[in-house]
């Protein structure tokens, strides 16, 4: 599932006008495709917009700054996170005062979790009983 509606896609192209210091911090070093690894900034999948996105691994990066600790904001984060991995998608949260620690190392550290995750078409050859398809999807 990597479709996104309209409404998305204009919010995603608002959001990278507007990407907080930890996130332009990081975009500046990903954007360079460290260690062969292509990523997306603010990219819009269904209705969500993910700060950043791995496509070839499925793999979202979402930089949290300290409103993602207060009030219904765990809650949403986790249903959010919930329904991006019921499509195939990993979700990795990362403080957005780690960033700010240490650029470098967060975007070093990202590439290579993309690079170590097997591509999800080999998931699904290795999971699947016809070798492919979703494990669980109709066949």
């Amino acid at each position: 599932m990597e479709d996104h509606t309209d409404d998305a896609m204009r919010k995603a192209k608002r959001l990278r006008r507007e990407m907080s210091l930890p996130e332009v911090l990081l975009w500046n070093r990903l954007r360079g495709k460290p260690m062969g690894v292509k990523f997306r900034n603010q990219h819009p999948i269904e209705h969500y917009i993910v700060d950043f996105y791995c496509a070839a691994k499925h793999i979202a990066i979402e930089i949290d700054g300290i409103a993602h600790d207060m009030g219904d904001r765990p809650a949403r984060d986790e249903k959010r996170d919930a329904k991006l991995r019921s499509w195939g998608i990993e979700v990795v949260r990362i403080a957005a005062a780690e960033v700010l620690r240490d650029a470098d190392g967060t975007a070093e550290a990202i590439a290579k979790l993309c690079l170590d995750r097997p591509p999800p078409s080999a998931l699904r050859a290795a999971t699947s009983p016809n070798g492919g398809g979703f494990l669980g999807a109709p066949h």
